[in-house]
């Protein structure tokens, strides 16, 4: 295979997770049923991964055939998988868009615990960067006005004044139409 040539393909992400500094499972999407294929395969996956990248100062490794590029914050693993052939800078630049993705949705407070408290809409961004294995986008700005769900739930002092005049505009709305 060396020196070959791969037919070009629009399906270059495997799988994307995130794991806690104990190496568990936080979300995962794999998107090639071939490579892991079952439950058990990727848990033994991660772990492995896990123990070959969280003291590592490394950016990238090669793993059971797989690409993974990763990056790490407090107690956060961030991971973007992809084949062996792959190239590692269009694996970075996912990995960068989902950790600037899920850093602006937990308002650069990212950790465990603030993640478990947005997990649906750190879910909401995984969707929006990546389908199926093929990627979607890798802007944070654009990935999180698509993937924040709820206005209602950011603090007024947070929330820009157009918010504020739409949530204000919608109560009196419905207050009008009760």
């Amino acid at each position: 295979m060396e020196g070959a040539l791969f037919e070009p393909t629009l399906y270059i992400v495997k799988g994307m997770c995130i794991l806690d500094n104990d190496g568990n499972r936080i979300l995962a999407k794999y998107y090639d049923k071939n490579v892991l294929p079952t439950a058990k395969e990727q848990k033994a996956f991660e772990k492995n991964l896990f123990n070959k990248t969280h003291r590592a100062n490394a950016e990238i490794i090669m793993l059971e055939g797989l690409t993974c590029v990763y990056k790490s914050n407090v107690d956060l693993f961030f991971y973007v998988m992809g084949s062996s052939h792959e190239n590692e800078l269009i694996l970075q630049s996912v990995l960068n868009a989902l950790y600037e993705s899920v850093s602006i949705l937990l308002r650069r407070n990212v950790e465990r615990r603030v993640l478990f408290d947005n997990l649906d809409s750190v879910m909401l961004a995984f969707d929006e960067i990546c389908d199926g294995g093929v990627i979607l986008d890798s802007d944070p700005t654009s990935i999180v006005s698509r993937a924040a769900l709820r206005t209602e739930d950011v603090p007024l002092g947070e929330q820009t004044v157009a918010q504020v005049l739409q949530s204000a505009k919608e109560q009196l709305k419905w207050s009008l139409l009760k």
